[in-house]
Parts: structure tokens; C-alpha cells; sequence
């Protein structure tokens, strides 16, 4: 009697001892740092814009991956904003530049997602669309040409001087005649459930944007309550002309967010 007592009692901690093990496990996992970084790229370019803060972010350990979606419906968008989220390995900090703004405020409410990085973005609230929004609060390019077939692209002789005005000027007119044009359906399409309303937030400001009013940016970082930085003289393009900025600011995201997910 008495060794099978002795066994109950040892199979009984040994229970215990295995549920504390992976109970600690989890809490590991759980306070992981964030590492993983997605990035959405907006109208009219491709993913190739973010290498400049992509080469920092990796060279701090961070793993990137871009979405190159096609920008040809606005749920097509947010399906390979999706698609890409669920290949990471873990929680991921989702960073959005002007257009890629919408897709990431519905595809931030992906449980992967810890925190969202606004870069020059709109960040619609349900029930709003970013074409109203842009025309309550108007940017000052003027050069938008919407085509016989749905799509649009910025006229490509005032691209760089709306568009990229600090980027250098080769690669501004490259940027200009390898535009991608955009569907004119995907700016008009409405939120459903705003992810920033749930997920905190941050904000960079590009203090001379042609495309996107400053105004209406500070308006969108203020609304979600954002950890913001304005970079001033900045134009649209500031995720290309001032990388440092803006790879410091995803970096602080993914620092704050894996700190809150320790709580």
C-alpha cells in the first residue's frame, strides 16, 4: 500500500510539474519580442518602395516580409494583406503607407497583428471610405487622372514633384513611369471594423505631403490616439526619403507592443 501511495504521489508532481512547464512555455511565447514586420505599400507603387527601411529593420533582427498586392479591388488587397499575415510565425507589427492605410484597417483585425504603423496613411473609420475623406480635407495635387477603363494614375510628368518631391529625382521619374495604376473602385470602398479602434497605433506624418492633406493625417493620428512623429519637409514618398525615421518608429511599435503583451 505503502509503494503504491509513494507512485501516486510521484505520478501526481510529476503532473504538476509538467503543467508548470508548459504553463511557462506559454507565458514565453506569449512575451516573445515582436519581430516579425509586414509592410503594405500604397496606390500607384509597388512593394520595392520599402528596401531602404526593410535593409535597417533586418540588420536590427527584425524578419520582414512585403505584401505585393495587386491593386486592383480593395478586397483583393486585403486578401494578400491576409494571406501574407499568416505566414508569419508569430504576433507582427502591420505597416501601411497612403492607400495600403484602408487595407490595413480592415486586415489589422487579424489576431496575428499586435500593433498597426500608419506611414503617411488614411485610417477610415467604419462607414468611411478614403476618396469622402480626401475631398473634406483636400490635398493639393491636382494631377490624379482617372482612365477610360476604372483605373487611375498621377499624370507621370507631375509625379515627382506631387508624389516624391525629396526622393532623388532618377528615381522620382522612374517611380513615374513605372506607376501602377490603381483601381478608382478600391479608394471608394468602405470600412467595415476599423482595426485601430481595438489595436494601438502609430503614426508618421509627412509634413509636405502633396497627396495626402498633413492635416487630414494628423486628424487620423490624433482620432485613433497614435504615438505620433511628423517629419517635416517630408513629402508622400517619406518612407523612401527618410527611412531612419520610419524604420525607428515600426521598431519602437514592436518594442511597446511586445511590452504590452507581457502585461
Amino acid at each position: 500500500m505503502r509503494i503504491r501511495f509513494k507512485i501516486r504521489v510521484l505520478l501526481v508532481a510529476a503532473v504538476f510539474a509538467l503543467q508548470a512547464m508548459a504553463n511557462s512555455l506559454y507565458v514565453a511565447a506569449q512575451t516573445k519580442p515582436i519581430k516579425n514586420i509586414v509592410f503594405v505599400h500604397g496606390a500607384f507603387v509597388d512593394g520595392s518602395g520599402w528596401k531602404g527601411v526593410h535593409d535597417i529593420l533586418v540588420e536590427k533582427g527584425f524578419h520582414v516580409a512585403v505584401v505585393q498586392h495587386s491593386l486592383m479591388s480593395f478586397k483583393s488587397d486585403v486578401a494578400a494583406a491576409e494571406a501574407v499575415i499568416n505566414r508569419q510565425d508569430g504576433p507582427c507589427i502591420l505597416v501601411s503607407h497612403s492607400y495600403g492605410g484602408a487595407v490595413i484597417t480592415e486586415a489589422g483585425n487579424n489576431p496575428q497583428v499586435a500593433g498597426l504603423v500608419y506611414v503617411a496613411a488614411h485610417a477610415p473609420d467604419q462607414g468611411e471610405n478614403e476618396a469622402d475623406l480626401g475631398k473634406k480635407t483636400p490635398p493639393l495635387y491636382k494631377s490624379l487622372q482617372k482612365l477610360s477603363d476604372g483605373f487611375d494614375i498621377i499624370a507621370p510628368q507631375s509625379f515627382p514633384s506631387d508624389f516624391a518631391a525629396d526622393v532623388e529625382p532618377g528615381l522620382a521619374r522612374f517611380m513615374a513611369v513605372s506607376q501602377v495604376p490603381t483601381a478608382d473602385s478600391a479608394f471608394h470602398a468602405v470600412i467595415q471594423k476599423p482595426a485601430w479602434r481595438i489595436k494601438p497605433t502609430w503614426y508618421v506624418v509627412a509634413g509636405a505631403d502633396r497627396i495626402i492633406n498633413p492635416d487630414l493625417e494628423r486628424m487620423y493620428a490624433k482620432r485613433a490616439g497614435s504615438k505620433k512623429i511628423e517629419v517635416a519637409g517630408a513629402s508622400h514618398s517619406v518612407f523612401i526619403s527618410h527611412p531612419v525615421e520610419v524604420a525607428g518608429l515600426i521598431m519602437d511599435a514592436a518594442n511597446e507592443a511586445s511590452a504590452k503583451n507581457k502585461k
